[in-house]
């Protein structure tokens, strides 16, 4: 919908209820913090606009002419709305600096999340500000993905292989994929490496379709065996990475999982990590939004900028 340029900018018709509201131009001038001459000019550059006789000058004060009265009605209702809208835009600018929608994929969630954000409520603490709150949606890399892109999440945190197209994004971490097995599988007291090929004809724990984990797996064995490369069907499949250190503990299968999620098992010996030679199963965790590459101030921003310096 294109206005025509006789609609007045809301400026002048503040102006006008004024008029309205004191009866006088001088009134009118005080109201609005300005010269009775401004005030005389603006008015006679609004009825210009509108090509509509608006008040009527007399030696006691301005009337409005019965045009200008229906007018007058007209904005009043206007600049309420205005006004509605000004606050809604202002609660929105404070929400967006004080809430943020965060979608992670379940690595990041569990393990480096919680400690970034402890970390950010001590800063805010330490400086006297209020705490962000932050609304956390777990979930795999994939939807991730797909929630940055459709704005029902402002950052997101993947953790696959690949840099999604027309997202922002920036590195936050890095990440090492473990292969491990119970201390009763038959790899877990080998002498030597299982080879690539090994694992691929191996049937595994996985996690599902769209998970990081298992996209960056399947990254790395192509990257070796050739884009042709046919892995074994999985033995289970599941929806997270806690699902599958059980499933593991319980003697499954061998799975290749985030260091992070089996550390202490590893440690303690319940887990035990087996080689995999030549294969390169690190990676990166990444950041992920929409809009200009530097994020406006604000939540997003504030987040970020405390994992660089936490990471640094």
């Amino acid at each position: 919908m294109t206005l025509s340029p006789r609609m007045p900018d809301l400026a002048a018709l503040e102006i006008l209820l004024a008029v309205a509201r004191t009866g006088s131009l001088s009134g009118a001038a005080r109201d609005a913090g300005l010269t009775q001459q401004a005030v005389s000019s603006r008015l006679a550059a609004l009825e210009a606009q509108t090509g509509v006789r608006l008040a009527t000058r007399t030696p006691r004060g301005a009337t409005l002419t019965p045009q200008g009265a229906v007018v007058v009605e007209w904005a009043d209702r206007l600049l309420q709305l205005a006004a509605e809208v000004d606050a809604g835009l202002a609660a929105l600018r404070e929400d967006s600096r004080s809430t943020l929608r965060v979608s992670a994929s379940l690595t990041v969630a569990e393990h480096l999340l919680p400690g970034w954000l402890v970390g950010l409520q001590a800063d805010a603490a330490r400086r006297g500000q209020t705490p962000i709150r932050v609304v956390l949606t777990a979930t795999n890399s994939d939807h991730v993905v797909e929630q940055v892109q459709e704005n029902t999440a402002d950052l997101g945190f993947i953790e696959g292989p690949q840099v999604p197209r027309g997202l922002r994004s920036r590195v936050v971490g890095r990440d090492e994929l473990v292969l491990v097995a119970p201390p009763g599988h038959r790899w877990a007291n080998r002498k030597t490496p299982i080879t690539a090929a090994e694992l691929a004809a191996t049937a595994l724990v996985t996690r599902e379709p769209g998970s990081g984990t298992r996209d960056s797996l399947t990254a790395a064995l192509r990257a070796v065996l050739g884009d042709d490369v046919r892995q074994a069907p999985p033995v289970l499949e599941l929806s997270t990475a806690a699902a599958v250190r059980a499933a593991v503990l319980a003697g499954a299968a061998p799975a290749v999982v985030s260091r992070l999620a089996v550390g202490d098992d590893l440690r303690s010996g319940r887990l035990r990590h087996v080689p995999v030679d030549g294969l390169r199963l690190d990676r990166d965790l990444r950041a992920i939004w929409t809009g200009p590459r530097v994020p406006p101030a604000g939540a997003l921003r504030a987040l970020l900028t405390h994992i660089m310096a936490s990471s640094a």
